[in-house]
């Protein structure tokens, strides 16, 4: 299906189009050539085709999407998809007045692009390209279609037009952080002694799969080993249990981990995970909006510093959104290979950031609590949950019904001014220590 230039009324156009036009011109970008899934859905307004939602490949090529956007121009807007999705546009229609569903690869939808540029008078401009998501041969198409064009890198712009999230955002953030840890609980309440870590993995899919979220990845531990890869090992009475796991709802992305232990924990393990807790809400209290990125970092790693396990434990923070690693960027190469680009600027309000404190312990296992924070307005109602009565850390896993324990911190949260926990359905909003 192809719709001509001027033939269909720009629709709504679902992004903050000013904030957007901004942030071309601040990275001298005229026209954007987005070509990444997360970004071509989100200019999209959260249109993904499900048809190559699990993988790209097709035939001799692969799937590329292209949403092409002139700043200040939305009328030339263009989206460039496979050919089945014009029926997608039947049902649901694109905001771009321009839709091209005619590709089946890259080299097709690489030169439908480039006849789109040439039409509305832009190939000579400065275009903006995803270099780690436009094939080489895609890209070799338009730099010698477009001999003229300046091809700038808008990677930094995208990260940070999807860095605050919209109200919408955060709330498909939210429904994605309590099905995982709903699955999760579940999971560590069906798993028996004997339960081996391959059945548990494949236990969590299937209730985040029931849940309506989709299931990515689970890394788990039982007992003292650090190794979080499925295997026929069993759980043990007395062992704890470290289930990590990532999962999307509607492509945002649901990033955390949870403790659980076979039997009741001993006072040893309970004060293990209160040293995490401690760094965890430490982190917590300087997630507000104005600390800059790398004070929030430097204030959890000086709790971290003075704890007892710090020989053996690890803090980290990172933006989460529509993939699990992105804006706020606030730590250099620790572990996933990026620039802490934010650790001097200011946290904005509805940044979301996963913080997450890891211990290796050497004989008790590998002890680890992550959550997602979103940056709120002091004293705002936040998201549905934080009207809802705070509950106890204790309450964070629930007790299963055969035998598994909570291996929680003990005690009251305290209220936040400035973070938002995304806590477990059924537990009430927790805001994060203020």
């Amino acid at each position: 299906m192809n719709i001509a230039p001027g033939k269909t009324e720009v629709r709504s156009i679902p992004f903050d189009q000013t904030r957007v036009d901004r942030l071309m011109d601040e990275a001298g970008i005229d026209v954007l050539f987005a070509t990444s899934k997360h970004n071509t859905q989100y200019l999209l307004g959260g249109y993904k085709f499900i048809f190559f939602a699990a993988m790209d490949a097709i035939g001799h090529s692969r799937y590329l999407p292209i949403l092409l956007y002139e700043k200040g121009g939305p009328e030339h807007a263009a989206y460039i998809g496979n050919k089945m999705e014009g029926g997608e546009h039947q049902n649901h229609p694109f905001w771009t007045p321009t839709l091209h569903a005619a590709c089946w690869g890259t080299l097709d939808a690489a030169n439908l692009a480039v006849e789109h540029l040439k039409q509305i008078g832009k190939s000579a401009a400065r275009i903006g390209i995803e270099p780690g998501f436009l094939p080489s041969d895609a890209y070799m198409l338009v730099r010698k279609a477009l001999p003229d064009a300046k091809l700038v890198d808008a990677t930094g712009m995208l990260e940070s037009m999807r860095a605050n999230k919209t109200e919408a955002e955060l709330e498909q953030l939210r429904i994605a952080s309590e099905l995982i840890t709903d699955s999760m609980l579940a999971t560590i309440a069906w798993a028996r002694e004997g339960t081996t870590k391959t059945d548990i993995i494949e236990q969590l899919r299937r209730e985040e799969t029931n849940r309506g979220a989709h299931f990515e990845y689970c890394l788990l531990t039982l007992g003292s080993s650090h190794n979080r890869a499925a295997s026929s090992q069993a759980w043990k009475k007395g062992e704890v249990m470290s289930i990590d796991s990532g999962g999307n709802y509607h492509g945002y992305i649901g990033d955390l981990c949870r403790m659980g232990v076979l039997g009741e924990p001993d006072a040893e393990l309970e004060d293990l995970l209160a040293e995490i807790e401690a760094v965890q809400q430490a982190a917590f209290s300087k997630v507000k909006a104005g600390t800059l990125g790398g004070d929030m970092i430097a204030h959890a790693e000086s709790v971290l510093k003075a704890s007892k396990v710090a020989a053996y434990t690890d803090f980290f923070a990172h933006g989460m959104g529509l993939i699990t690693h992105e804006a706020p960027f606030l730590m250099t190469n620790h572990p996933v290979a990026y620039e802490g680009t934010y650790a001097a600027k200011p946290l904005e309000k509805n940044m979301v950031l996963s913080v997450e404190t890891t211990m290796l312990h050497p004989t008790r296992g590998f002890i680890k609590l992550e959550d997602t924070v979103a940056v709120v307005e002091p004293g705002r109602g936040g998201l549905a949950l934080t009207a809802l009565p705070l509950t106890r850390i204790a309450n964070r896993i629930a007790k299963g019904n055969s035998g598994q324990s909570d291996l929680s911190p003990r005690g009251e949260e305290p209220v936040s001014v400035g973070a938002k926990l995304f806590s477990p359905r059924g537990e009430g909003g927790r805001e994060a220590a203020g």
